[in-house]
């Protein structure tokens, strides 16, 4: 086969991998399975597509489509050739304002789709939780839906027709057919008329009717996706004298790419939603308090219907970035309903809100009714989009698996079903978590389970089993959005009928008679409890590991957390994960693919050791360890941490590299350098001398080094002056100590001109440097010396105050990862600050305020530091600038800067670094006046900003400390 692989690659465009590597980054999607496939193609043309359908015809092999790999059935894994699409087919081609139609390929983001079509006022309806990464291709297939489909509908009914690539080769376009010209095509001699022909035949034989009529789910449940939609065609004419026109796209969507590839898509698209919006929240102390309300709720012109547990609210009260979004919790309910209502005008909100509020105070079954307006709205929804992935977030083995999670049932009696569901449930004693479209009638129901034991894999299937038995007899549907895939595929003749089945086979026979798209779904499935990506960590490699990952289980279980989501391949305007992949937009710079291909290296009891792996140190290469993934994925993977186990193991193998010895002794260069900061500084200065030194380091030519200066110098404000509001530690890390020492003279006079009692500390490295470059015995050394000399001083009254963001996040993150998390390391880190979030935090108790500020007109934008962003809150930065009175502060959005300490430097990452600062920072600069003042509490970030723009920038203790000095001249 590798033969025949070759003669491919030379008849295709786009690139075509057969490596290992590929194939682990693919083999799995946002499911529990795991299939290595036989390769990974990135077609560019409709000829690299042919040429693929050839070769899989001819070689007896399958293509499995794909866009995001999101799919949460196991659509996008199989043994083939993995097509992703997602690289080269993702323009959108064209916009039809007038009869609002636009017309995509596969590859578009949902979100970027409506980020285009928003200057028009109008917008692409459903809206799944991963609508800033998930690709309409994805969506057309899977046939998605989200929170609004009550309001406006499905995929499906949002398509008006399709290109698509049949098994023969023929490209063909899909569309509604009047009478006559359905004829037309049934009597073609060629793929596309066969299949017309054959169609037609079978849902006109009234037997056939039947069988759909009885087998298929109530015409209630609008949110249907199991099987091939055949129920939806015998709705159009000629079997439905008052339907619409035939459209075999209809049946294209859902159908999981099991029928040919989707290259066009044409889609309907509605006006944006009236600009007003509020949200009506009651509590429950049940879930069927609050499913008793829904058809209450849903007489209502609701535009979302969601319904969130306590299981996911009490996974949100863990999640960094979701905590803030909880502030409309009252008490702690068992479940919630999101009751959405738009207008355009405000007097007729508030009335929708009041009319919608007493009818649910009448029923008596909730506890308190919250309002929310405007952006509170918008945070609610985060809340709700980030339950799928918190799920993944468990510790251990015993996790959320998506196997019953996606059934709908009528209305009516979807209270009556989840009560049954309920008695299913106990009988597993399963706790099950409940959330998503209550309006619906679809709940997301997610057991727990241990899909690594036999027991588990044995309830995994037994318990689908059992529900889809339950669904049959609510005239329900298995899937609602989620599709059959592999996991409810052996499950659709129990709910549909044999008959039905036989229906779909044909079908496939016609659309694909060798069966090379994407098999093993809703036709001939492969068995639901096997291929499970815990099959291999179940004999996972045994290390000693130098953080302490117990929490974990260990660093395969932190790497398991990660459930394949794909958060990390958002390229939207919002958030910094994933940097790289936004640059790049390959599937290896993902935190998602690095995950895979880590835990394939770990877990394979084939590798003799698993920490000597290159396919490993390939996927880490271009993780800046941002922490981006700490926050901003929903599971909380942190693979900065992970990428620094790993290069510690793989180093004790293959020995430092120089230049790694280099940037992680950084401290100890610039200690002996100091003394000689002249001569230093001018030869760095020179391009053409220090141009031999960089080479010799390994750092780009194009890159400034940062200069040394003399130690800092407290003088200016006394801080021993007898009105002292506390006593306060500062500290002084390596980037400012040596680099930037001014930093932190200004930072010692400012808080002393706030009369508090300032001491500096000696000086002690942090180990940031040692960490990002994996040498954590030395990391742990640094961090020793500072707990065991520090924590004499550093209490929660008399705090550490950092001015770096890296050095201070160190010490309340590596810290207790490295030394352990005692309560005494943790009151240590809690008591480490960085010092915008402790004059935030003064501000706040109103110890100071803008009367020791000057109050001169100032413009300052401020660009956050990633660790802030991840770790902290960048609201801080943005509170304490705003403390003189006339300066207008705003925080822009830059996402990571590039320069991640030493990355940004090496000669190989200069290039990519510079583009993910070109993405949004450089741009946001430069479309700055050059009176606006630009803060950036990092080092990294500063040099960053001046290299990519020229510009200036700085920290805002700078920026303070002159206003406090009515020093108006920030050059």
């Amino acid at each position: 086969m590798n033969e025949e692989f070759m003669k491919l690659s030379h008849l295709l465009e786009g690139e075509l991998r057969t490596e290992h590597f590929h194939k682990v980054l693919y083999a799995t999607d946002a499911s529990v399975y795991k299939m290595l496939p036989q390769a990974v193609c990135f077609p560019k043309s409709i000829n690299d597509l042919r040429h693929l359908i050839n070769f899989a015809t001819q070689n007896n092999t399958s293509l499995i489509p794909r866009t995001a790999g999101t799919s949460l059935a196991g659509q996008c894994v199989g043994k083939g050739i993995v097509v992703d699409l997602s690289k080269h087919f993702n323009k959108i081609i064209s916009l039809d304002v007038e009869n609002r139609v636009v017309e995509v390929e596969p590859g578009v983001i949902r979100d970027q789709l409506n980020l285009f079509l928003k200057d028009y006022q109008l917008f692409f309806a459903p809206n799944t939780s991963t609508s800033n990464f998930c690709m309409i291709g994805g969506m057309v297939g899977n046939n998605s839906s989200g929170t609004t489909s009550i309001r406006y509908g499905v995929t499906r009914d949002k398509v008006q027709s399709l290109e698509m690539l049949l098994s023969d080769g023929s490209l063909i376009t899909i569309e509604s057919l009047r009478n006559f010209e359905l004829e037309k095509k049934k009597r073609q001699n060629n793929l596309e008329g066969r299949i017309y022909a054959s169609i037609d035949k079978k849902l006109s034989d009234p037997k056939v009717q039947k069988h759909i009529a009885d087998g298929f789910p109530s015409k209630k449940v609008h949110r249907r996706n199991t099987g091939y939609a055949v129920d939806e065609l015998l709705n159009m004419s000629p079997y439905n004298t008052s339907g619409g026109a035939f459209n075999l796209s209809k049946l294209i969507s859902g159908s999981e790419g099991t029928l040919g590839i989707i290259t066009k898509i044409k889609l309907e698209i509605d006006p944006l939603p009236p600009k007003f919006r509020a949200m009506l929240v009651p509590h429950y102390h049940s879930v069927n308090l609050a499913l008793k309300s829904v058809p209450i709720a849903m007489k209502h012109r609701l535009y979302s219907c969601e319904l969130i547990d306590k299981n996911i609210l009490d996974c949100t009260a863990h999640n960094l970035e979701q905590q803030k979004n909880r502030f409309f919790v009252k008490k702690d309910p068992e479940a919630i309903l999101m009751l959405e209502v738009c207008s355009s005008r405000k007097d007729d909100l508030q009335n929708q809100i009041k009319r919608l509020k007493q009818d649910l105070y009448d029923t008596n079954f909730s506890y308190a009714l919250v309002e929310l307006y405007d952006y509170q709205v918008d945070m609610a929804i985060a809340l709700r989009l980030a339950g799928l992935g918190l799920l993944g977030n468990l510790v251990g083995d015993e996790k959320s698996a998506a196997c019953i999670e996606d059934t709908a049932v009528p209305l009516e009696v979807l209270a009556d079903y989840i009560q049954d569901f309920q008695k299913i449930a106990n009988r597993f004693k399963q706790k099950i978590v409940y959330y998503a479209h209550a309006g619906a009638g679809e709940l997301h129901l997610r057991p727990i389970v241990n899909l690594k034991s036999r027991e588990g894999k044995r309830e995994f299937r037994d318990l689908t089993e059992a529900v889809a038995r339950l669904v049959k007899t609510y005239n329900g549907s298995l899937s609602g959005e989620h599709g059959d895939g592999i996991v409810r595929s052996e499950f659709i003749p129990l709910v549909l009928g044999n008959e039905n089945l036989a229906l779909f086979e044909s079908i496939k026979g016609v659309f694909d008679p060798k069966n090379i798209f994407n098999p093993g779904k809703i036709v001939d499935p492969y068995p639901m409890d096997q291929n499970l990506r815990t099959e291999y960590s179940v004999n996972a490699l045994k290390v000693n590991t130098k953080f302490d990952f117990s929490k974990d289980h260990g660093l395969l279980g932190a790497l398991e957390k990660c459930n394949g989501a794909g958060n990390c391949r958002s390229i939207g305007p919002e958030g910094s994960l994933c940097p790289s992949y936004r640059a790049t937009q390959d599937e290896e710079h993902t935190t998602r693919g690095r995950a895979n291909v880590l835990r394939e290296a770990l877990g394979n009891p084939n590798e003799i050791n698993g920490f000597n792996s290159k396919d490993a140190v390939r996927v880490l290469d271009l993780c800046l360890s941002c922490k981006a993934c700490v926050s901003e994925c929903p599971s909380s993977v942190d693979m900065a941490t992970y990428k620094a186990e790993f290069m510690y193991q793989y180093n004790k193998v293959n020995g430092v590299p120089i230049r790694a010895q280099i940037f992680g002794n950084i401290t100890k260069f610039n200690r002996r350098l100091r003394p000689f900061r002249w001569f230093y500084n001018a030869i760095v200065k020179n391009a053409i001398i220090g141009y031999p030194i960089k080479l010799a380091m390994g750092v780009s030519p194009k890159r400034s080094l940062p200069r040394l200066y003399s130690k800092p110098v407290f003088r200016g404000l006394n801080s021993t002056n007898g009105c002292s509001l506390k006593k306060v530690y500062l500290y002084m890390d390596e980037f400012n100590y040596f680099n930037e020492p001014r930093i932190i003279e200004n930072s010692f006079s400012l808080l002393a001109g706030l009369n508090y009692q300032v001491e500096v500390l000696p000086f002690l490295e942090s180990g940031r440097a040692f960490i990002s470059k994996g040498l954590l015995d030395e990391a742990k050394n640094c961090l020793d010396r500072v707990y065991n000399i520090y924590s004499k001083y550093i209490s929660k009254e008399t705090p550490l105050i950092g001015i770096e963001p890296s050095a201070v996040y160190t010490f309340k993150d590596e810290l207790i990862k490295l030394l352990g998390d005692s309560d005494q390391k943790k009151s240590f880190a809690d008591s480490c600050l960085l010092i915008d979030a402790f004059l935030a935090d003064e501000v706040k108790n109103k110890r100071i305020n803008s009367t020791y500020f000057e109050t001169a007109n100032r413009r300052i934008k401020i660009h956050a530091h990633c660790y802030q962003k991840a770790l902290g809150n960048v609201k801080d930065t943005f509170d304490i600038l705003n403390l003189p009175i006339n300066y207008k502060v705003s925080i822009l959005n830059t996402g990571c800067c590039g320069m991640a300490g030493s990355f940004g430097y090496e000669k190989e990452h200069y290039e990519i670094s510079m583009k993910i600062g070109s993405d949004r920072l450089f741009p946001a600069i430069e479309k700055s006046e050059q009176d606006v003042v630009i803060a950036a509490n990092g080092t990294s970030c500063r040099h960053q900003i001046y290299d990519g723009t020229k510009r200036s920038s700085f920290h805002p203790v700078c920026i303070l400390w002159k206003a406090l000095l009515k020093n108006k001249s920030f050059k």
